[in-house]
C-alpha cells in the first residue's frame, strides 16, 4: 500500500495508515492543559504507581478529568510517554496496531525492522505481536504507553491481542488505559497478582478544598463550606465544576449563582445531553428520562415506570459505561444529581404531563415494597393525596407525625394537601396535623369526619385490614384528644378500642411502628395521672419508659419518664424525681431530635425540685426552657404543673400576690384533678400565710376534697398559725408512717410538730424534731421548708446543738478550732453519688473545656450540659467550676 516500504517493513516509518490515509498527528499528542487546570497531588502520587504495575486503569465518567490528569502526569515525566487517543472510526485490529506502532515511533521508541506495520486494516499477523512483545521485554527501561478514550475500542480481538503483548512484554511495558468503561481484559487476574493500579470516579471527584482551589484559579473566591455544597450537588464532577465556574465568572454575583444555578439551563446540560444522553439508544434514553423522577431505583421499579422488562441489562450497561448511573449496592442505583435535574427538565419538555403518572406508579410500587418515606414523597409529588394519606394510615405510621423523628418532614409534606382530598385517611391526617399543633376544635372536627366515614365503610363490608389500621389510628388520636382535654374516661375507651384492634392488624407493622403503642400508652398514663390515679398511671408509663430504646419511641419515653418524675415529686421524693427527670432529658438529646421536640416536663420537675432546694435562679432557667415544649404536649398536666411551679418560685422570691395570681390561672380540663387542685390550694394558702391571713389559708385548704397528704400538712401549718394546735396535730396524724411519702412532705410535717412543741414551751422536743427534720432533709438538700416556717426556727438553727447539722448545705460552713478553714469545713461530704454522665462532664471540666466544647464532645446540647453542671455543683456543694474540680480531686473523684 502507499506509504509503506518493503511489505511495510524497514527502518523508515510509514507516512500513511493501512488504508492509505495520512496518520492523524493530533492523536499522538499529549493534550494541553488549560490555564485553569488544577494539579491534584494525591492523584499524581497515585499515578506514580503506574511505573510499578504492568497495567493502570483510569476509569471515570465523561468529564471526570481522566484525560487531563494523565496528560499532566505524562508531561511531568523525565522521559517520553507514548500517547494514543483512540478513535471510534478505526476499523479492525490492523488499524489499531498501525496507530499504536506509529505512536511508539513518534515518541522516540526505536523498533527493530522485523516489527513491521500491518498492511491490512482488518488483520494483524500474530508473529508481529510476538516480535513486538519480545522486543519490549528485553528493554532496560519500560516503555510507557497511554491509550486515551480506550472505551472507543470495542473489538474483542484488539483486547485479546493487547493482553497478549502486555503479558509477554513483562517489565518492558507499562500500559495506562483512560476509559469510561471496563476494558475487555482479565482485570481480576491483574488485581489478584497486584499488577493493576486503579483510579476510579470516586477518587477522581474533587474534594471541597480542591473545588475551592479550582474556583480560585477561575478568579472566584468561594468559602470551603459553600464549595462543599457545590461539590455535594455536582458529586465533585470535574467538568461540572469547571463549566459552573466559567458561567459564574460572567455573573454579577458568582457566589449566589453557584448556589442557585439551574442545571437544565447551563452548559452543563449541553455537555451531559451531548456526551451521555444522545449517545444512548432510544430505549435507554426513555428509561433514563423516566427514572430521573426517582432518588434511587432498581430494575423492577424502572420496569414499572417504562412498562417494559429490559431495565436490568440497560442499567448494568450504563453503570459499566460510567454513564452517570451510580451503583448503591443490592441492585439499587441512582443518577448523578445534575444529570437527574437535566433529565427531569428534558422529560417535561418531551412528555408534558407524564411526570405525575411516573410518581404515582413509583408510589404504588414503593408502598408494596415497604419503602414508606419514598412512597409518601412520590405520592405527594404526584398530587395524589388520597393515595398518600392511605399509605401513611395503612402502614400504621400516623404516630410519626408526633414522634419528632419525621414529624416536621411529614407536616411539610402534607401541607400541600387541599380540601379536594376526601376520605377517612386524609381526614385522619388532617386531624393529626391539627392535634399536633394543639388545635383541638379543628382536630376533633376532622377526626369525627373520619370516624363517620369509617363507620359507613364498615357497614359496606370494605377491606378488613384497611379499616382496622384506620380505626387504630382513630384510637390513637382519640387518646391524644383525651389527654389534651383531661378526659380519663375518654382515654380508657380509646385504649380499649385499640386493644380490640391489635389482633386485626399485621404484627410486623406493629413491630415496625412501636411509636404507635408507646404514644397511646403515654396518653393513657397522662390522663390517669391527671385523675390522681398514680399507681395506674405509673403502670402504663413504666411500660413505655422501660420499653425498647430506639429512636422511634424516644419522645414518648422522654414524656413518660418526665411524668413518672412528676409522680415522685408529688409524693415528696425529690432525689427520685430528679434522677428520672434527668434520664428523661437524655432520651431526646441522645438521638439529636430537633428542639423543642419533647414535652419539657422533665425540666418542669427539675424546676420544682430546684425551688424546694432554694436554687431559684436555676429554677427560673429550667422553667424558661420548659416553656419551649412541643405544642402537642401542652396538656392539663403540663399547664397545671407549670402554673404551680411558677407560683411556688414567685412565693419563694417574696411575691405572694403574684404567686396567688399565677396559681389561680385556669387550666381547662374535662375533670378536676385532685392533686392539681390540692397543690394550687397549697400554694395559695402559703401565699395567704405570707401576707398574714391565716384564716383565709385555713378556709382554702378546708375546701380541698380528698386525702392529699401534702394538703393535710399545709392545713396543719395554717391551723397552727391561727392557734388551733389540736386541729393541727390531728391533721398531722394523717401523714402515713410507712414511707409512702417522701421528705418533701415529711420534713414539713416534722417542722410543724416542732413549731407546735415550741409554742407549748417544750424546747427539747422542738430541738429533737428540728434535728430529725435536718437529718432527713440534708440528703435531698431540701432547704425551702426551713425558710417557710418563719423566724421561730432561726435561733434553734444557729445554736450549738443543731449548727453542725446545717453547716455547708443550709447555712455556710464555719472554720474549726478557730484556725483557717479546712477542706472538710469549706465543702461538706458528697451527699449524693454523681451519675455517669455527670462524671463525664466533670472530667471535661477538669480539662478546661468550655460548655460548648463539652456539649460537642458528648454529642448533647449546651442546655443539657448546663443542667448536668448545676447538678454537679449541687452534689459537690460548690458554685464555681474551679471549686468543683478542686473538690472532686479532694474526694478522689478525678
Amino acid at each position: 500500500m502507499a506509504g509503506f516500504g518493503k511489505n511495510g517493513s524497514g527502518g523508515t516509518a510509514p507516512s500513511a495508515d493501512p488504508q492509505g490515509d495520512p496518520f492523524m498527528r493530533t492523536r499522538f499528542a499529549i493534550p494541553a492543559r488549560p490555564a485553569t487546570f488544577l494539579r491534584r497531588k494525591r492523584l499524581v502520587t497515585h499515578l506514580d504507581q503506574a511505573l510499578l504495575t504492568p497495567l493502570t486503569m483510569v476509569n471515570g465518567a465523561a468529564g471526570a478529568g481522566k484525560t487531563l490528569l494523565v496528560a499532566d502526569w505524562a508531561s511531568g515525566r523525565n522521559r517520553s510517554v507514548a500517547w494514543l487517543t483512540s478513535d471510534a472510526a478505526d476499523q479492525g485490529c490492523g488499524m489499531f496496531w498501525a496507530y499504536l506502532l506509529q505512536t511508539l515511533r513518534v515518541s522516540g521508541v526505536p523498533l527493530p525492522p522485523e516489527v513491521h506495520f500491518p498492511a491490512d486494516a482488518g488483520h494483524v499477523d500474530h508473529a508481529l505481536l510476538a516480535r513486538l512483545a519480545a522486543d519490549l521485554s528485553g528493554r532496560d527501561r519500560p516503555v510507557i504507553v497511554v491509550l486515551d478514550e480506550y472505551d472507543r475500542v470495542t473489538d474483542p480481538e484488539v483486547a485479546e491481542q493487547l493482553g497478549f503483548v502486555l503479558r509477554n512484554a513483562g517489565a518492558g511495558m507499562r500500559l495506562i488505559l483512560v476509559t469510561r468503561t471496563e476494558p475487555m481484559l482479565p482485570l481480576h487476574r491483574y488485581r489478584a497478582a497486584g499488577d493493576l493500579t486503579e483510579i476510579r470516579d470516586a477518587e477522581l471527584a474533587f474534594t471541597a478544598e480542591e473545588a475551592a482551589a479550582l474556583l480560585d484559579l477561575h478568579g472566584l473566591s468561594l468559602p470551603v463550606p459553600a464549595a462543599r455544597a457545590l461539590v455535594e450537588r455536582t458529586r465533585g464532577w470535574a467538568a461540572g465544576l469547571r463549566l459552573c465556574a466559567l458561567a459564574a465568572r460572567e455573573r454579577p454575583d458568582p457566589e449566589t449563582y453557584l448556589k442557585e444555578f439551574e442545571a437544565d439551563r447551563t452548559t452543563v446540560a449541553d455537555f451531559l445531553l451531548a456526551e451521555v444522553l444522545r449517545r444512548q439508544t432510544p430505549q435507554t434514553q426513555d428509561l433514563l428520562l423516566r427514572v430521573s423522577v426517582l432518588d434511587r431505583f432498581c430494575p423492577e421499579l424502572a420496569n414499572v415506570l417504562t412498562e417494559r422488562t429490559d431495565a436490568g441489562p440497560i442499567l448494568a450497561a450504563l453503570h459499566r459505561e460510567n454513564a452517570f448511573v451510580e451503583d448503591l449496592g443490592h441492585a439499587w442505583c441512582r443518577l448523578h444529581p445534575l444529570f437527574a435535574e437535566i433529565l427531569r427538565a428534558h422529560l417535561r419538555e418531551r412528555s408534558p404531563g407524564l411526570e405525575p403518572e411516573l410518581h404515582r406508579r413509583a408510589a404504588r410500587w414503593l408502598r408494596h415494597s415497604g419503602a414508606l418515606a419514598e412512597s409518601l414523597g412520590h405520592g405527594a409529588a404526584a398530587g395524589d393525596w388520597e393515595l398518600t394519606a392511605d399509605t401513611l394510615v395503612d402502614d400504621l405510621a400516623i404516630g410519626q407525625l408526633f414522634t419528632g423523628l419525621r414529624s416536621d418532614d411529614l407536616a411539610e409534606l402534607f401541607s400541600g394537601m387541599g380540601s379536594e382530598a376526601t376520605g377517612p385517611a386524609p381526614d385522619l391526617v388532617r386531624a393529626a396535623r391539627e392535634l399536633s399543633r394543639c388545635d383541638l376544635d379543628r382536630g376533633l372536627t376532622h377526626l369525627h369526619h373520619a370516624e363517620r366515614s369509617l363507620a359507613e365503610e364498615q357497614g359496606a363490608d370494605q377491606d378488613t385490614y384497611g379499616l382496622a389500621a384506620a380505626r387504630l389510628s382513630c384510637a390513637l388520636l382519640e387518646a391524644l384528644a383525651a389527654r389534651l382535654t383531661g378526659s380519663p374516661a375518654r382515654a380508657e375507651m380509646a385504649a380499649e378500642a385499640a386493644g380490640n384492634l391489635w389482633e386485626q392488624v399485621p404484627a410486623h407493622l406493629l413491630d415496625k411502628h412501636p411509636e404507635l403503642t408507646a404514644l397511646l400508652l403515654t396518653h393513657l398514663g397522662s390522663t390517669r395521672l391527671w385523675a390522681g390515679r398514680f399507681d395506674d398511671a405509673r403502670a402504663v408509663l413504666s411500660t413505655v419508659a422501660e420499653g425498647a430504646g430506639g429512636a422511634a419511641t424516644a419522645l414518648p419515653r422522654e414524656d413518660s419518664l418526665g411524668r413518672l418524675a412528676l409522680i415522685d415529686y408529688l409524693n415528696g421524693w425529690l432525689g427520685k424525681a430528679e434522677r428520672r427527670a434527668m434520664e428523661a432529658l437524655t432520651e431526646t438529646e441522645r438521638f439529636s431530635l430537633s428542639q423543642p421536640s419533647g414535652s419539657g416536663i422533665g425540666r418542669l420537675v427539675l424546676a420544682a425540685v430546684a425551688v424546694d432546694r432554694n436554687e431559684l435562679g436555676q429554677a427560673q432557667s429550667l422553667l424558661d426552657e420548659a416553656a419551649e415544649s412541643h405544642p402537642a404536649m401542652r396538656d392539663p398536666v403540663m399547664e397545671a404543673g407549670r402554673a404551680i411551679a411558677t407560683a411556688r418560685l414567685l412565693l419563694a422570691r417574696g411575691h405572694p400576690q403574684a404567686a396567688l395570681e399565677r396559681a389561680d390561672a385556669a387550666v381547662t380540663a374535662a375533670v378536676v384533678s385532685p392533686w392539681a387542685e390540692g397543690q394550687t390550694a397549697l400554694v395559695a394558702s402559703a401565699a395567704h400565710l405570707a401576707e398574714g391571713r391565716p384564716e383565709a389559708a385555713v378556709k382554702l385548704l378546708r375546701e380541698v376534697p380528698g386525702d392529699e397528704v401534702a394538703c393535710a400538712v399545709g392545713a396543719a401549718r395554717a391551723h397552727l398559725a391561727v392557734g388551733e394546735h389540736g386541729a393541727a396535730l390531728d391533721l398531722l396524724d394523717l401523714v402515713p408512717p410507712d414511707g409512702r411519702v417522701g421528705p418533701a412532705v415529711t420534713v414539713r410535717a416534722t417542722l410543724v410538730r416542732a413549731q407546735a412543741a415550741e409554742v407549748r414551751g417544750d424546747s427539747a422536743t422542738s430541738r429533737r424534731l428540728v434535728a430529725q427534720a435536718l437529718r432527713e432533709a440534708r440528703p435531698e438538700r431540701l432547704r425551702r421548708p426551713f425558710l417557710e416556717v418563719g423566724p421561730w426556727i432561726r435561733p434553734l438553727l444557729s445554736a450549738a446543738p443543731l449548727r453542725p447539722l446545717t453547716e455547708g448545705w443550709l447555712t455556710p460552713g464555719a472554720p474549726s478550732h478557730g484556725g483557717p478553714p479546712r477542706p472538710e469545713d469549706r465543702f461538706p461530704p458528697v451527699v449524693e453519688e454523681l451519675s455517669g454522665r455527670e462524671h463525664d462532664v466533670l472530667e471535661r471540666l477538669a480539662q478546661m473545656m468550655s460548655t460548648q466544647e463539652i456539649a460537642a464532645d458528648l454529642y448533647v446540647s449546651v442546655n443539657t450540659v448546663k443542667t448536668h453542671l448545676k447538678s454537679v455543683y449541687r452534689k459537690l456543694a460548690v458554685n464555681r467550676r474551679n471549686d468543683a474540680v478542686r473538690r472532686a480531686r479532694e474526694l478522689r473523684l478525678l
